[in-house]
């Protein structure tokens, strides 16, 4: 379940864990986007230099690699950035914002795929004039892509290492010996998954069995499907027990920078 408030977007999982996002402002978003349509206009500029060598031969080749070029541009820029950054674009990564799924899901291909071909849509009658009017009147910042593909941009914000001492019990952490996953993991995994994670952790005895079993397996599983593990990481760990492992590593490199006595000693989670 998802609702919005004061330019936030709250989502409350089934087990009763919440967290907060950020929704980008319409301006942020109208900046990012200026920043790419200057690229997309860079590279179609481009095109249009070799469509015009082209056109030597046939104007008809000419305008045939101009409409295709402008075409392929204009949409799969947006396209494979967002695939590829997994919801940035280079603006949006100038801007430190990010799409994703509404419902705190993870962001699927097809979601990309349908917002960037609505942006024929929310571009009319001129510069996004219909989407940004939309975005500015939406409760979720959306603009008509985002509402038929059930997305939102959010600000991404940089997160601070969580408070490990409230989470009391030393356990082992089979990542240790494996610092190139840990690296992975800080790469792919966001920094709302790591916090929603983070705080399913704090909250874990206040749910029932069940409840506590599944959202743990879901943790496990989306993490799991962002970086190839080794089998011994995970073999004979509970997905809560890996769920916890992983939060350690990846704020472990923030966390190990303060001053400490002693030995490196594990950061204390309890299973």
């Amino acid at each position: 379940m998802s609702f919005s408030r004061d330019h936030l977007l709250i989502i409350e999982t089934p087990e009763g864990v919440r967290f907060t996002m950020t929704l980008a402002s319409p301006v942020t978003r109208f900046l990012a986007l200026t920043l790419d349509l200057v690229i997309v206009y860079g590279i179609v500029y481009l095109i249009g230099m070799i469509a015009s060598i082209a056109g030597v031969l046939s104007a008809d080749l000419a305008n045939i690699l101009m409409i295709i070029g402008i075409f392929v541009i204009t949409i799969g820029y947006f396209l494979f950035c967002e695939w590829l950054w997994r919801g940035q674009t280079f603006g949006k990564r100038v801007f430190n914002i990010r799409v994703v799924d509404a419902q705190g899901l993870r962001l699927q291909t097809d979601q990309i795929i349908l917002r960037n071909l609505l942006r024929f849509v929310d571009s009319l009658p001129f510069l996004y004039f219909l989407g940004g009017t939309v975005s500015v009147f939406s409760r979720k910042s959306q603009r008509l892509g985002d509402i038929a593909a059930g997305t939102v941009v959010i600000r991404q914000k940089s997160v601070s290492p969580p408070d490990f001492s409230r989470l009391t019990e030393n356990k082992y952490n089979s990542l240790r010996e494996h610092p190139h996953m840990e690296a992975i993991l800080r790469q792919r995994v966001s920094s709302e998954l790591a916090s929603l994670a983070f705080q399913a952790l704090l909250r874990r005895q206040s749910l029932d069995a069940d409840a506590r079993v599944k959202l743990f397996r879901e943790l496990a599983e989306e993490i799991k499907s962002l970086a190839n593990f080794p089998e011994e990481v995970s073999f004979g760990v509970s997905d809560e027990q890996f769920v916890r492992n992983c939060v350690e590593s990846i704020f472990r490199q923030s966390t190990k920078k303060a001053p400490t006595s002693g030995a490196d000693k594990a950061v204390s989670i309890a299973s």
